[in-house]
């Protein structure tokens, strides 16, 4: 299943070139072509799902074993001082080619890469409401306890 107009599509099928770094029968991880940092790239799963609410839990977990997997080969060869992984999902949070993917972003001491966001304290009981909402939506299958 792909989708005609989706970049990350059309370099699965090799219809566009990228600098492959390994592949299974699930997943292709490649290098951005406007990476935030040296060594950045991208796990793509091969089916195309927009975003992770799309998902099958296969192919999202065989884009996590690759993230790490790849996340190890990084450190080991370039030997980042960290790394980030980010997925988004959605324009609004930063998404701009829909098709799962998860970014793998080296990074080190006094980068400006400038991934950041701002945390503030949190009210408890809205804390408290939204696990509530979140609980109350999660399938039985999943193995939900509250704490």
């Amino acid at each position: 299943m792909g989708d005609a107009e989706c970049i990350f599509c059309r370099i699965v099928a090799g219809e566009l070139p990228s600098t492959q770094l390994t592949s299974d029968d699930r997943v292709v991880v490649f290098m951005d072509i406007n990476p935030v940092s040296h060594g950045h790239c991208l796990v793509v799963t091969k089916e195309h799902w927009p975003t992770v609410y799309d998902i099958t839990d296969e192919d999202g977990a065989a884009a996590m074993a690759a993230a790490r997997r790849v996340a190890l080969a990084i450190r080991d060869g370039l030997k980042p001082d960290g790394l980030n992984l980010h997925q988004s999902n959605g324009a609004v949070a930063g998404q701009v080619v829909p098709h799962f993917h998860v970014h793998l972003i080296p990074r080190w001491e006094g980068d400006d890469t400038g991934i950041r966001w701002r945390s503030h304290p949190g009210e408890p009981g809205r804390i408290a409401e939204a696990a509530d909402q979140i609980r109350g939506a999660l399938e039985p299958d999943r193995g939900a306890t509250r704490n």
